[in-house]
């Protein structure tokens, strides 16, 4: 708050208000007035233009080959939504300490939601290997031999030195034939930040991800590889 009496006349000048000749005429009720006016000048003259919105995107994986190698698993992969909480569902940029302290951001901002973005890359991931009959997400009308689910508990800046960007998942894959679980996969790694500004920690959480992906792409690969799917 401003206690500059030169200050407030400022203000109130600007709005049209000579405060010397209205306090000069001894009237409390209009002198305690005016002075609110003033104030309420001083408030509104600060009130700027909204400050932009900057949104940040992950980087998505090249698009896959044309055609699938030969010797590709014989099996249609599915992903489903990754659960997560309605932080990750949204497109705030969410940052916390060591402790149970979180908040988000309010003009950073994710292009989608994490949640998304982290299923379009292992899409993108699996379709480039060329492994498999066929990989999309999952549809009411879709129709696969495995489900793979996913449940995303962090995606976030944690600010206490030094910064790291942690991303932490939880995967299961499921046989639609028998509905049982076949696979899981757990991952949680802190990415160093490399820099204090925003930017430095889209930069690691986007290195977080094509690394958390990736191994999960790589579990799925092994997994398969060693099983009977003839």
């Amino acid at each position: 708050m401003i206690n500059d009496e030169r200050q407030n006349a400022k203000y109130a000048q600007a709005a049209g208000f000579d405060l010397q000749k209205s306090t000069a005429k001894g009237c409390p009720m209009k002198r305690k007035f005016i002075w609110k006016l003033a104030l309420l000048a001083g408030v509104l003259s600060g009130c700027g233009a909204a400050r932009p919105s900057k949104y940040y995107q992950l980087t998505l994986p090249s698009d896959p080959p044309p055609g699938a190698e030969h010797g590709a698993y014989p099996i249609t992969l599915l992903l489903g939504p990754f659960r997560a909480s309605h932080l990750y569902r949204e497109d705030h940029i969410v940052y916390s300490s060591n402790g149970q302290n979180m908040g988000t951001y309010q003009y950073q901002r994710w292009s989608e939601p994490p949640s998304e973005m982290l299923v379009n890359i292992l899409l993108r991931d699996l379709r480039s290997t060329g492994k498999y009959r066929g990989v999309d997400v999952l549809r009411s009308n879709s129709r696969g031999d495995f489900i793979l689910y996913g449940r995303l508990y962090d995606f976030k800046e944690i600010s206490s030195a030094p910064m790291k960007a942690r991303l932490t998942i939880d995967l299961e894959l499921r046989e639609q034939k028998t509905g049982s679980t076949v696979w899981t996969h757990y991952y949680s790694y802190d990415e160093p930040v490399d820099g204090k500004d925003i930017t430095a920690v889209v930069a690691a959480l986007d290195r977080n991800a094509q690394r958390g992906m990736g191994e999960v792409k790589s579990s799925l690969d092994q997994y398969f590889s060693s099983r009977s799917l003839n």
